[in-house]
């Protein structure tokens, strides 16, 4: 398993919380993940502050659409579609209350009505792989409802990780088969309780059915779960996919070392169980599953260098980010359709008077914004953790370069708070360092609200600031320390330069579907994505998910966070738009989702602010 430097790590609501120990991830999810400190891991979801006017093609159809209870702004997750139902998650990235499963009658596309809630022990929430489906074996026969669990912040030892099974048969009436089950080892070590997931996705083998899941606490992160009999679950496998498959690595650029696994599906293609995996910084990944325990590799994509939308779209050549979030076959299987979650349209390198070599960096979401090819330069002045309890940060102290940058450790509070104590210091620019843990010592993106330009960093390259020696990765993921050892606050260290770089939000891939490396037919981003104007201040504007059409081959439906709900179609091996919807009130759409009723294919989408939206193109 790489390491996960947690640059831009999308699975989920950014939290800002910056605490000491081992953080667990939250998807995307996110963009990825989020972790419970505010790190981007590998699913971020990002704010609501603005978004795009309101604009429609004209050829989309809100045909119903309904506020669902107790929701909050970003409450609502993925939604799933089973007949006549929809089941749409609540989340606990704002508010540890009211989550669980919202279910909602649709067997009237213009009257939704909500009928049930399957409320999650205190302390958990789901969020990513909402899915109902029938599964017929010896020991069970209905349909059956799955999600994950991931804790809240705020309840972290009352929460449980692992899956939930339902029996949905009677959806107005459901009734638990298995909460909070999965794997209870970590890198081999025994415990209580099932590990965190951010994912999952069941499917019906015959005469067996499993579940993959995203195992959020180790690199075996790849998890599958016998649930033939759903009231008593098992886990059947689990892998470290870059491990057994070590050709789903590419060996440049050097920016793509976060591989992990973040999103599945499986789908019956010619008599074999395939399954697609979204692994991140390792690209789309294709494997038989038919044997659980015997996959087998079939192909896999590379992210183009350099990032072909960007060079298209903008003009600027930059690396790819990688950020594989959620992919799908279309329904004849000619093509794969790759969803990249980005909630960072701004990265960042930086270097240091006294070592050329550049290092990554990652801006702060919310604080004031440097554009791209600006610098920030200063002295480093270390002044620790910056948290409340701490003493006071020191004022920028008069240096040789005549600016200071000021350079904290990562930990014990949040990072929003870390800033304010650094605010109105005097300070050019803050940089905070990566602490030591299972999730830290790497880099990682940051939720925080402040004024000064805020960047983050490695903890190797923090040691480096200081001419501090002796650093060990393998020491470093497995300590709990936050401070940078031996270095005094008010220490003043090298000369720093960060250069910002616009690099735009998430967007589409298009693979030919074929054994070995696929080939990158296209690209495809909503034109906002890549003008660095919309860099802050019109919400989210990174896809999510794409749910592709059951009756048309070469349709695509997106839901694209505040960049609204899009239809595309796929033409000469090119991603074509045909509509598009925003609301007058903006919209911030999580899961998209096809289903049927009396011959017309419809769209279900789930507004993370609002609830569940139904939609019909009309071509």
């Amino acid at each position: 398993m790489r390491l996960r430097s947690t640059v831009g790590f999308v699975l989920t609501a950014l939290l800002t919380a910056s605490f000491a120990g081992a953080a667990q991830a939250h998807p995307d999810h996110d963009g990825g993940y989020t972790f419970a400190d505010g790190a981007r891991d590998a699913h971020q979801h990002g704010d609501t502050a603005g978004h795009l006017p309101a604009s429609t093609s004209g050829n989309i159809e809100v045909v119903g659409k309904t506020a669902l209870k107790n929701v909050v702004p970003e409450k609502i997750a993925d939604v799933g579609v089973l007949d006549d139902h929809a089941y749409l998650a609540a989340w606990g990235s704002t508010t540890c209350k009211y989550n669980g499963v919202h279910v909602v009658d649709i067997s009237d596309v213009s009257a939704p009505e909500e009928v049930a809630f399957i409320a999650s022990k205190e302390g958990s929430y789901p969020g990513e792989g909402i899915q109902a489906i029938p599964i017929s074996t010896k020991q069970f026969s209905g349909d059956i409802l799955v999600s994950n669990n991931e804790k809240c912040l705020d309840k972290s030892t009352a929460g449980f990780g692992g899956l939930n099974l339902y029996d949905v048969t009677d959806p107005a009436h459901p009734t638990p088969l298995a909460e909070g089950l999965g794997d209870t080892t970590v890198n081999g070590q025994g415990k209580k309780a099932a590990n965190e997931i951010h994912s999952v996705f069941a499917w019906d083998a015959g005469d067996r059915a499993y579940v993959v899941m995203t195992d959020n606490e180790e690199g075996t992160d790849f998890d599958i779960m016998d649930i033939t009999n759903p009231r008593k679950p098992f886990l059947a496998a689990e892998y470290d996919l870059d491990a057994t498959f070590p050709q789903i690595l590419q060996a440049g650029p050097s920016n793509l070392v976060e591989v992990f696994l973040h999103d599945m599906i499986v789908k019956e293609i010619d008599g074999r169980q395939v399954m697609l995996l979204s692994y991140w910084d390792a690209g789309y990944v294709k494997i038989d599953i038919t044997n659980v325990t015997a996959p087998r590799y079939l192909g896999d994509t590379d992210f183009a260098d350099p990032d072909p939308e960007l060079l298209e779209s903008a003009g600027l050549s930059e690396k790819p980010e990688g950020n594989a979030h959620q992919a799908e076959f279309t329904i004849d299987n000619q093509y794969v359709i790759g969803a990249d979650e980005d909630f960072g349209p701004d990265s960042a390198e930086g270097f240091t008077d006294d070592d050329s070599a550049v290092f990554p960096s990652s801006q702060g979401s919310d604080t004031t914004h440097v554009p791209g090819g600006e610098t920030v330069s200063g002295d480093a002045v270390y002044v620790g953790q910056a948290c409340d309890a701490d003493a006071a940060v020191p004022p920028a102290p008069s240096t040789t370069s005549g600016s200071q940058i000021a350079v904290v450790s990562r930990g014990v509070c949040t990072f929003t708070e870390k800033l304010a104590n650094v605010d109105g210091k005097g300070y050019e620019g803050a940089v905070i360092v990566n602490r030591e843990g299972s999730d830290g010592c790497g880099l990682f993106g940051m939720s925080v609200e402040g004024e000064t330009p805020t960047f983050a960093a490695d903890r190797e390259t923090g040691y480096g600031f200081f001419d501090v020696t002796g650093y060990d990765d393998a020491a470093c993921l497995a300590g709990t320390a936050t401070t940078i050892p031996g270095v005094a606050i008010g220490t003043v260290g090298d000369a720093i330069t960060i250069k910002a770089i616009f690099d735009g939000w998430g967007y589409v891939h298009l693979f030919d579907n074929e054994d070995g490396k696929m080939t990158e037919l296209d690209t495809y981003a909503i034109p906002e994505a890549h003008d660095e104007d919309y860099a802050t201040g019109y919400g989210d504007l990174s896809v999510h998910e794409v749910a592709v059409s059951e009756t048309i081959a070469d349709r695509l439906y997106f839901s694209y966070y505040s960049g609204g709900f899009r239809v595309v179609e796929i033409e000469n091996d090119e991603l074509v738009e045909k509509g598009h919807y925003i609301d007058e009130d903006g919209n911030n759409f999580w899961g998209v989702q096809v289903f049927q009723q009396d011959g017309q294919e419809y769209v279900a989408a789930s507004d993370r602010d609002h609830g569940l939206w139904i939609f019909k193109y009309n071509p």
